[in-house]
């Protein structure tokens, strides 16, 4: 086996990735860590986590603001992908870890590292997603994960092992007492752990750190007016904006409307299920607004297909392969399709809930003189007829001839 001589580690700044600092230079002599976080808009202070990387132990360390590449080059294709996991969770997760994973192999190959290391546990889906994504894109790479190799078996041991090697701690503290566990970005907020591994609870309001809930929302409804190009959204309430700007003005509406709260017992790709709630105020609306545009601009072929096509998408997502040949096919077809979603979508968003308020575009399917129950001129009635004769008349030679083969017994 090879001598590691530099490490480069996905860090957040919690509990977990702290603790591996010290745990990588105890088990890998000599070896150089190099803490490497990922701004994808969280609310954090970047700052304190360097800070905190360094008194941790880490030898150097990486802020990397990504948030733009990940609305541009991840969340876009998703949504017009029409991509939504188990038809709920919109893989706030899922798309940022091979973003996260990627940043990590550049800063790995530029640093001349012999190993990227993840503080992602042997039961969950991030393992997955970020070491698939160093095999794309690293494949001689060394990958480390310390909690499929150590003997810490809980927070407490966590605890007391941070204590034992002069790691910062602030898990459960007074100034920050909240129990779940959680992932957060500027596309989503997601909760697990504590009551909520009980699926017959429901969560508290306080586990909300995002929206209102449905109930705290006004009590008269908002709306709110989106501008597609292409399938990827360019402006809000006629505003042009950048995809960060855009999806940040976005949480704002849908967080204040009780928008975009999701409870969803998953199927993890590792076999079990496990329950989370989902804030993503911002997205829903996208999604649901996307979704409205498609359905004035797709012809039916192409619009049930591509219904289809979501489906094997989102999965592909959620189980770590975006960058696997099959997604990138995908995405080539759904770039396809996009080119004559454009147009402008209104919603009524009120109480929690979404409602269509009217769709526009230049490229709608939608003819009035056609589909109208009044007068036309430009659609033969009677042409149906011989329509509905052939395109029946395999069933009628099915039923002709069950009734043959009846009629001889």
């Amino acid at each position: 086996m090879k001598k590691i001589k530099k490490i480069v580690l996905a860090y957040s700044g919690g509990l977990d990735t702290s603790v591996i600092i010290p745990w990588l230079k105890e088990n890998y002599a000599g070896a150089e860590v190099i803490a490497v976080c990922a701004d994808v808009g969280q609310p954090d202070d970047f700052a304190a986590i360097e800070k905190k990387a360094y008194a941790s132990g880490a030898d150097k360390v990486y802020v990397a603001d990504i948030k733009k590449e990940f609305m541009e080059a991840y969340v876009w294709p998703t949504i017009q992908a029409g991509a939504v996991y188990e038809g709920k969770y919109l893989l706030g997760t899922s798309f940022a870890r091979p973003l996260i994973s990627k940043k990590l192999v550049e800063i790995a190959q530029a640093e001349g590292a012999d190993a990227i290391a993840h503080g992602a546990t042997g039961k969950g889906n991030d393992q997955v997603r970020f070491e698939l994504t160093v095999k794309a894109l690293a494949p001689t790479m060394t990958l480390i994960a310390p909690w499929r190799m150590w003997n810490l078996k809980s927070r407490e041991d966590e605890l007391k092992y941070a204590a034992a090697h002069g790691v910062p701690i602030d898990y459960q503290s007074e100034e920050n007492p909240y129990p779940y566990s959680m992932d957060w970005n500027i596309w989503h907020l997601s909760h697990e752990g504590d009551d909520l591994e009980d699926p017959a609870k429901a969560p508290e309001d306080m586990v909300y750190m995002v929206s209102k809930t449905p109930e705290q929302a006004p009590d008269t409804p908002e709306y709110v007016t989106i501008d597609f190009v292409g399938g990827i959204p360019v402006a809000v309430n006629g505003t042009a904006l950048d995809a960060v700007s855009l999806i940040t003005a976005l949480n704002e509406v849908g967080a204040r409307n009780g928008i975009g709260i999701v409870d969803i017992v998953e199927n993890r790709l590792v076999g079990m299920k496990s329950r989370g709630i989902y804030e993503n105020p911002g997205g829903a609306i996208l999604m649901y607004a996307h979704r409205e545009l498609e359905y004035l601009c797709l012809d039916r072929d192409t619009f049930h297909y591509k219904e289809k096509m979501a489906h094997t998408f989102a999965e592909l997502v959620y189980d770590g392969k975006w960058f696997s040949p099959l997604r990138e096919a995908l995405s080539a077809f759904v770039e396809k399709t996009q080119e004559t979603v454009t147009g402008q979508i209104k919603l009524k968003l009120y109480k929690g809930n979404i409602i269509s308020a009217g769709s526009t575009s230049p490229y709608s399917l939608y003819n009035e003189e056609y589909v109208t129950f009044g007068e036309d001129e430009v659609y033969n009635q009677v042409d149906a007829e011989g329509f509905i004769n052939l395109f029946g008349l395999p069933l009628k030679m099915r039923a002709l001839a069950m009734l043959k083969a009846q009629n001889k017994k």
